[in-house]
C-alpha cells in the first residue's frame, strides 16, 4: 500500500521535474552555429535546450524528423523576432513586463536548482524524515462488501431484506449491478483514499460486521455497504518512498533558505 508522505508546508516553491531537468541537463560543451536567420546565429546550445524542452525527452531519444521540425519552429521564432517591428513591440510595457518576468523566473529556477544541487538530502536526513512519518498513527484499511443498485428505493429494499436476516453475499450476487456482484460484492482490502469520498466516509463510520442502514449515493448509484473487518495500514518501506521523502526534505530545505532570505528584507 502506498502511504502519502505529508509536507509540513503549503504553498511551496516547487521545481518542476521538467524545469529542473532542463536547468541541470548536460548540453553541448561547445556551442556551434547551426543556422542563421536574418544575420542572427542560432547555436547548438540554444537549439538543444529548445529541442529538449519541446520534445520532453532526452536528446538521445529524439529522432531526426523531430529535430528537423523543432529547428524549423526555432527558425520561425527568430524570423518573427527579427522583423522591423520587433524592437517596437519589445518596448511596449506589456512585452517588457513579460520579458522581465520570464527572465526572473528562469534565473529563480536556476538559483533554486543550484541550491538543491549543493544541499541534497543526506541518507541520515531521509531516514529521520521516514521515521517521523511512520511514527504517526497509521490509517485504517477496510475489508468490505457492497450491493450497488440504481435507485434509492431498491437500496432500501435491500436493507429491509438484510434486516430480515438475508445473507449479504448471496443478496449481492442476485441484486448488485456492480462488477463485484458475482463475487458477493467483495471489494477486498482498501484504504480510504482508494474509494470515492461518500463511500469511504460511510465505511469509516461503520463498525466491523455492520452494514449501512442508510443507503449511500455516489456517481455510480446507491450502495448498501457491509464493513467486514479493519486493520492498521502497513507503512511503506523506506526504499519504496525514498525518492518522495528526498524531494520533501530538499523542498523543506529550500523553503528554509527562502525564509532566511525573506527575513533580510524585513531589516
Amino acid at each position: 500500500m502506498v502511504t502519502r508522505i505529508r509536507s509540513r508546508r503549503t504553498g511551496q516553491l516547487f521545481l518542476t521535474a521538467t524545469a529542473s531537468a532542463m536547468l541541470l541537463a548536460p548540453l553541448a560543451a561547445t556551442a556551434e552555429p547551426i543556422a542563421t536567420v536574418n544575420g542572427i546565429t542560432i547555436d547548438s546550445t540554444t537549439f538543444e535546450f529548445y529541442l529538449e524542452s519541446r520534445a520532453q525527452k532526452p536528446l538521445a531519444e529524439i529522432t531526426e524528423a523531430e529535430r528537423s521540425m523543432v529547428l524549423q519552429e526555432l527558425k520561425d521564432i527568430y524570423l518573427l523576432t527579427t522583423q522591423p517591428n520587433a524592437k517596437a513591440l519589445a518596448d511596449t510595457p506589456r512585452s517588457k513586463a513579460m520579458i522581465e518576468l520570464q527572465s526572473r523566473g528562469i534565473l529563480a529556477q536556476a538559483a533554486a536548482a543550484d541550491f538543491l544541487d549543493k544541499n541534497a538530502a543526506t541518507d541520515a536526513e531521509i531516514e529521520a524524515a521516514y521515521k517521523e512519518q511512520i511514527a504517526v498513527a497509521p490509517p485504517l484499511e477496510f475489508k468490505a462488501r457492497h450491493i450497488l443498485v440504481e435507485t434509492q428505493s431498491e437500496a432500501n429494499s435491500v436493507v429491509t431484506e438484510l434486516e430480515a436476516g438475508a445473507d449479504f453475499a448471496e443478496l449481492a450476487k442476485t441484486k448488485s449491478t456492480g462488477p463485484s456482484g458475482p463475487n458477493g460484492g467483495d471489494l477486498g482490502w482498501f484504504g480510504p483514499n482508494q474509494m470515492v469520498a461518500p463511500f469511504s466516509q460511510a465505511v469509516a463510520a461503520l463498525e466491523d460486521g455492520a452494514f449501512s442502514k442508510a443507503p449511500v449515493q455516489t456517481q455510480f448509484g446507491w450502495h448498501v455497504i457491509l464493513r467486514e473487518d479493519s486493520r492498521e495500514a502497513t507503512p511503506p518501506t523506506l526504499e519504496s518512498v525514498r525518492d518522495m521523502i528526498k524531494q520533501r526534505v530538499e523542498q523543506e530545505k529550500l523553503q528554509d533558505y527562502l525564509q532566511s532570505l525573506r527575513a533580510t528584507l524585513d531589516k
